[in-house]
């Protein structure tokens, strides 16, 4: 009992986010494998607990930025600093906790890895605050939610090939811009009473217009990537079912109903996996 209201404040309870953080590493990885051979799987496993401790990390960090909000939204008043479980003294040594042992999963990379991984820590920290700045910190959430594009790939090769990784990594802002936007018109409502901004409230009825045109960017993106990295059929094959799942997604949405919003949001899992899936199979 003790530990529950650090375990959701990590949001363990709630793995839909740890695998939108883990799914842009895997396709890094995936990508990065030598023709003919399977993902790392050391390395597979070494940026799965990774995602887990720094989804842990950002959620603590969110959740100190955002406490006095968080008791204002139905949703999330119930969360453990919101509703007064833990103090904000304990959230923080909590924080030092998660972060020590990312660190120590980080150090186990290459030195260029090292050094790109820890730049993403301003992200990290500076993203909570985008909601009170513009109605765009789905954007800033993309920026950081898909490092591991960039940095799976240099876990591997050393580097980062940029023409195959800068592709990845916008498909990956994409895609985010997609989900987060769906996630955020479950709180919209609240969000105008509270006075704090997303692109759900920036979009409006026009939502699924822009979802569309996000996912158009994101599927030529990912084409771009596969192609200067050789990919075969298979990889096309997912990337073309990756589209289809975004476009029934987009079609069905009810952008006034948070629960549809919720299993929308939810459902971006499978789209991560069926592009790992088709980049498995494109190698081999």
């Amino acid at each position: 009992a003790p530990l529950q209201p650090y375990l959701r404040l990590m949001r363990l309870h709630q793995p839909a986010g740890t695998w939108l953080l883990y799914l842009p590493c895997t396709w890094s990885i995936g990508l990065a494998a030598a023709p003919g051979c399977l993902p790392d799987w050391r390395m597979l496993s070494l940026f799965g607990v990774g995602a887990v401790l720094m989804r842990g990390a950002g959620c603590t960090i969110n959740d100190m930025w955002d406490r006095d909000y968080d008791r204002q939204v139905a949703r999330t008043a119930s969360r453990p600093l919101a509703a007064g479980d833990i103090s904000t003294f304990q959230s923080l040594v909590f924080l030092g906790g998660q972060l020590s042992l990312a660190l120590c999963v980080l150090l186990c990379l290459n030195y260029y890895s090292i050094i790109l991984g820890a730049s993403s820590l301003f992200l990290v920290i500076t993203y909570p605050l985008m909601k009170r700045i513009t109605y765009w910190p789905q954007l800033v959430l993309g920026f950081t939610f898909n490092w591991g594009a960039l940095l799976g790939w240099s876990a591997i090769r050393g580097s980062c090939e940029w023409s195959v990784c800068l592709p990845l990594y916008f498909a990956g802002v994409m895609w985010t811009l997609v989900y987060d936007t769906i996630y955020a018109h479950q709180d919209k409502r609240d969000d105008i009473m509270i006075g704090v901004k997303s692109t759900a409230l920036h979009f409006k009825k026009d939502t699924k217009q822009w979802l569309s045109g996000f996912s158009v960017a994101m599927l030529l993106s990912l084409c771009v990537a596969g192609m200067n990295c050789n990919q075969t059929l298979p990889y096309y094959s997912a990337v073309a079912a990756v589209g289809a799942h975004l476009a029934h997604q987009i079609y069905t949405l009810d952008i006034d109903k948070p629960e549809d919003c919720w299993k929308k949001f939810a459902s971006n899992r499978t789209v991560g996996i069926l592009l790992f899936i088709g980049i498995v199979f494109g190698n081999l």
